[in-house]
């Protein structure tokens, strides 16, 4: 009772009253960062970016070093997330430190970027569902929706963002206990992936061939490989280790939380970071079949051009062995998708609560479970509408709507972590830390946070 207490008056302190219900542990907190990140939804659905604009070198030296740069960022928010643990997040640490304009713009970036990432995520898992769909039933592709693949992928995902709200409404606690399955789904669902690719395949890459190989499959010209082509390659990790702001989000539902979620953010960089290279450094172990994978004719190659369900299928064929990954990546992925949706909701109910969203009133409303409903609902209303340019068809064969959502994503979000930490910086000595800090580390780290982003 003495720790409920004291998190309700550091969330006084902050001036709001506790009307969530804080049932969360601190695994609970950093379990649905984790999902969020979801090596097994990113690493997936945007391979195919990495590997058609950069290859190989895009995955094997830009993953790390990318993660490194992130791992950066999210040390800066947890020192933000403990001094200021409220769900607003990121929007109100910008309004404390430089004011309510600052936080109003930070506010809607966070909240359109939560947005896109729901929508982008619940639309990536679709083109897996279709998949294992089709390898159950040969007739579901020509029957279903007229065997329209546009619409089939439309449909679907609106059922699982149907899915992820139904679970959503429940209590926190239930919430809680389906992100914690869900860290142990992401870390032996993709251990097994590993040992699979690993363990029961005859052909193999060498180190140097996953170190050296570069594509170009953009459609831009060679001499813009360095400076253009890979830094495009780049959204691979950039999108996956993203949306780890969920574990400040849900801070007025975690107990400890001016250290569990500070905890929570860097925590689940760092574990998906090293899970995540050596799950697509096992991907391009068994990329041998090149000509395949590289080829955007639906003739020879079905799966698109550079997609990793291409890659999967030249190495295993589409038997036991692909089937059970691909079950294993899209049952992470709508673990994902659920969590995203969770995150975006207390965001939204955080920035109605403090009026700034239009119908306000609405939104920040909690029900008798302790969850704000109406924001959940809205989050999963806001993703569809923002997904519906899918439904045009593009007459080259790339999902270009997803990528236009998944780069929405990436820039409203990582422009939305900017603000607070450059705020930060910039208020030196003078800002008060909460338990866990940088202490003077701040300098170098915030200052490298904001110019990885600017760049990247």
């Amino acid at each position: 009772m003495s720790t409920l207490n004291e998190d309700e008056r550091r969330l006084a302190e902050l001036g709001y009253k506790q009307e969530l219900t804080r049932s969360w542990s601190s695994f609970s907190n950093f379990a649905i960062s984790f999902s969020i990140i979801s090596i097994l939804a990113g690493c997936f659905t945007t391979f195919a970016q990495a590997w058609n604009n950069g290859g190989p070198v895009a995955i094997s030296i830009g993953w790390p070093l990318i993660s490194a740069f992130i791992l950066i960022i999210g040390f800066c928010m947890s020192e933000l997330a403990s001094a200021y643990p409220t769900s607003g997040g990121i929007y109100w640490w910008a309004a404390k430190l430089g004011g309510a304009k600052a936080g109003f713009f930070t506010g809607w970036l966070n909240l359109i970027g939560l947005v896109s990432v729901t929508a982008s995520v619940g639309y990536g898992v679709t083109g897996f569902i279709n998949s294992l769909i089709g390898l159950y039933s040969p007739s579901y592709a020509t029957n279903f929706m007229g065997g329209d693949f546009i619409k089939q992928q439309f449909v679907l995902f609106l059922i699982v963002l149907a899915f992820a709200t139904v679970v959503n409404i429940y209590s926190s606690k239930l919430l809680a206990a389906f992100n914690n399955i869900s860290v142990w789904w992401h870390v032996f669902g993709a251990a097994l992936i590993i040992g699979i690719l690993l363990f029961t395949t005859d052909k193999h890459q060498s180190l140097n061939w996953m170190f050296t190989t570069q594509n170009n499959n953009s459609g831009f010209g060679e001499n813009t490989y360095w400076y253009l082509v890979l830094p495009l390659g780049f959204l691979l990790t950039q999108y996956t280790i993203t949306g780890f702001d969920a574990s400040a989000h849900l801070s007025e539902e975690t107990h400890d939380a001016h250290i569990s979620a500070a905890k929570g953010i860097w925590k689940s960089i760092f574990y998906s970071a090293i899970g995540g290279y050596i799950l697509l450094m096992s991907f391009l172990y068994v990329a041998t079949n090149t000509d395949f994978i590289n080829s955007f004719d639906p003739e020879v190659n079905p799966y698109g051009g550079g997609s990793i369900i291409a890659l999967l299928a030249s190495a295993l064929g589409t038997g036991l062995k692909f089937k059970l990954i691909m079950i294993i990546t899209t049952v992470g992925q709508i673990f994902c998708v659920t969590a995203c949706l969770t995150s975006c909701s207390r965001m939204m109910y955080a920035f109605s609560r403090d009026g700034a969203v239009p119908g306000g009133n609405l939104w920040k409303k909690v029900n008798a479970h302790g969850v704000p409903l109406n924001a959940v609902i809205a989050s999963a209303v806001a993703g569809a509408v923002l997904t519906l340019p899918a439904l045009w068809k593009s007459p080259t064969g790339v999902p270009t709507a997803f990528y236009a959502v998944v780069s929405v994503c990436v820039i409203s979000l990582y422009l939305a972590f900017l603000i607070p930490i450059y705020l930060r910086l910039k208020a030196g000595d003078s800002f008060k830390p909460g338990a866990w800090t940088l202490g003077s580390k701040y300098k170098w780290m915030c200052t490298l946070a904001v110019a990885e982003i600017v760049v990247v």
